[in-house]
């Protein structure tokens, strides 16, 4: 009992007296002993100058009132991959932040499928974002509200509140409007269902958390109700047949994970059943994971193969009723009708309502995503940037200012480019049109005057001059590398926190330029533009296989690769809240299997 009491006064100080929570304990492995020391509290240790300290804290006050009142207003839309990135790697007081999104938590997209099937829980890959505000020494909020409009000639969004569990009583909600100094819109992008009949009403998608939760139930549903004794064996087999429209990464991944639950799982849960399941992954293109090495794709394919999972290559969806998918294949007329028991349509991605609205606004109506320069900000307007899903960098094309570029490199005006001059001239081009690092990579030369050397005939690197002719020539080329950067959380993440580094640096970057000289114009660029950098992409095929693709054209494939993938995403969760959970559910899933509950 005394025991209980010293412990009880023990939490009860600490609970009274926060200061002593600095406590910092060390403990000596020699002796055995333990060393505490308590940073004392200042007004504690000072009680006979507590004038003096009110005089500091009130200056203090009024120093912190006058930097608020000078603060500008970002306002970030959207808790996704890009919308976190930026508020984790921001650092700069000077900024207020107000993060405006109807969903209340980050979600670690890459896991989902796990979460389908029971191999990770939702809640271990969601992180709440209010724990990650109340981390960060800047002014931040965070407001539960879905923007329905932006209007940027009054630097405002106009929200509405999010409908939750205990106010669904009003379907529109309340509206209100939020101002801005700087607008971050990092909404990402929605299921493109490429207006095919019946995929609306009839299909699962998986782009948010709710949606492998209700997949999950779906699947658990779908083997007790094919378990129930009044069926036939034509109804069980309807019920168990699994379809995946879209062989890319994340459809892949389901169907492994998939595949995994019935070999793994079904077979003990429900044995009457497990010889019943048919899992079909249909695709459009020639080969699955099209965006992968050929090795990876033939290996998966060949995987798919052996694990019983029918892949229909070169099939188009034409429509999907509540009982049966219609596929058409490429260069028939013939359509065939197969009875289903669920569908998850994983196809890409289209733009969101608001941002279609808004780019009819801003004149870029007919494009599929926001436009942006290399710097992020959207086109034609100056205090507005894009990242992520519903954004696309509208790269700069070499040839648009090759003129400028001619001139500004033509030193002595001779009308001409001798070797030095076309290098100098070089490094910035390189700089400011990626497209040109691009095709020397893909031309395997570290020098551009090598390619010179060899449209000129093999001809003496010194000697060679340039009209302005053959430098347009050299250098249209270099537009064809141009390519849009895949919709991706590994893009998303990067874009996130470049633009975090261009805002802690905004004031000193005003003053001096770091960027790559204007060719149009003079000076520099306030910052070095976005370069994404690719770190590899994983591809889970079940079985405790993965395909790993990394830079360097090097491909590794099997049970090592699967090992990598499990460390890699542990190390990328976003607090160690989640990276405990997530490992914890994957130890969890190898000693007791998944939990097959209909929760």
């Amino acid at each position: 009992m005394r025991s209980f009491n010293f412990f009880g006064r023990f939490a009860s100080a600490f609970h009274d007296y926060p200061f002593l929570s600095k406590i910092i304990v060390v403990s000596t492995v020699s002796g055995g002993s333990l060393i505490a020391y308590a940073e004392a509290s200042t007004n504690n240790g000072n009680r006979g100058h507590v004038s003096h300290a009110d005089a500091i804290t009130s200056n203090s006050i009024a120093h912190a009132d006058a930097n608020t009142s000078k603060k500008k207003k970002v306002v970030v839309l959207g808790t996704g991959w890009a919308g976190i990135s930026f508020l984790k790697n921001l650092k700069n007081p000077m900024y207020e932040v107000e993060v405006v999104s109807p969903r209340n938590f980050f979600v670690f997209t890459p896991l989902l499928p796990s979460v389908t099937c029971g191999k990770v829980e939702a809640r271990s890959i969601v992180e709440p974002i209010r724990n990650i505000i109340r981390k960060k020494n800047i002014d931040a909020s965070y407001c539960e509200a879905e923007c329905i409009r932006i209007d940027p000639a009054n630097k405002k969004i106009y929200c509405r509140t999010a409908r939750t569990a205990i106010n669904t009583n009003s379907k529109q909600g309340e509206e209100f409007a939020v101002g801005y100094d700087y607008l971050i819109i990092a909404v990402g992008a929605q299921v493109n269902t490429f207006n095919t009949p019946g995929v609306e009403g009839n299909c699962h998608f998986l782009k948010e958390i709710e949606d492998a939760q209700k997949i999950r139930r779906n699947v658990i549903e779908s083997f007790e109700k094919a378990s129930l004794p009044n069926l036939s064996e034509e109804e069980r087999k309807k019920i168990l047949h699994f379809v995946v429209v879209g062989g890319g990464p994340t459809g892949v991944e389901f169907s492994g994970e998939l595949r995994d639950f019935v070999n793994q799982d079904v077979l003990k849960l429900y044995p009457l059943v497990q010889h019943l399941v048919k899992i079909t992954v249909i695709e459009a293109t020639d080969h699955i994971l099209n965006m992968f090495d050929k090795r990876i794709t033939t290996f998966a394919e060949g995987k798919f193969l052996r694990d019983d999972i029918d892949v229909k290559l070169g099939s188009m969806v034409t429509k999907i009723s509540e009982n049966e998918i219609s596929t058409r294949a490429k260069g028939s007329d013939k359509t065939t009708s197969t009875p289903y028991g669920m569908v998850l349509w994983s196809t890409g991605i289209g733009s969101r309502p608001l941002i279609r609205e808004f780019m009819k606004q801003i004149g870029q109506g007919n494009r599929r995503a926001l436009a942006t320069d290399e710097w992020l900000r959207v086109e034609g307007c100056d205090n507005i940037y894009a990242l992520g899903d519903c954004a696309t960098i509208n790269q700069r094309k070499v040839v648009e200012d090759i003129a400028e570029i001619f001139k500004r490199a033509d030193k002595d005006n001779s009308g001409t480019l001798r070797v030095k001059e076309f290098r100098e001239i070089m490094k910035d081009v390189i700089a400011r049109y990626p497209q040109v690092k691009l095709y020397m990579q893909s031309k395997r030369v570290s020098d551009f005057v090598d390619i010179l050397t060899e449209a000129k005939g093999n001809a003496a690197k010194e000697k060679i001059e340039l009209s302005i002719e053959e430098f347009k020539s050299a250098l249209s080329v270099v537009d064809s590398k141009m390519k849009n950067l895949p919709a991706t959380a590994q893009v998303a993440n990067q874009q996130g926190a470049y633009l975090a580094k261009c805002f802690n640096r905004m004031e000193e970057c005003e003053k001096n330029p770091e960027g790559p000289p204007r060719f149009r114009g003079t000076g520099r660029h306030r910052f070095q533009p976005f370069r994404y950098r690719h770190l590899g992409q994983f591809a889970p095929l079940g079985g405790e296989k993965t395909a790993a693709q990394l830079p360097g054209d090097w491909v590794s494939i099997g049970h090592s690769s699967q090992w990598l993938w499990y460390s890699i995403y542990a190390s990328k969760q976003v607090s160690w809240r989640t990276r405990a959970l997530v490992v914890s559910d994957w130890i969890r899933r190898f000693i007791f299997g998944r939990d097959a509950s209909g929760i």
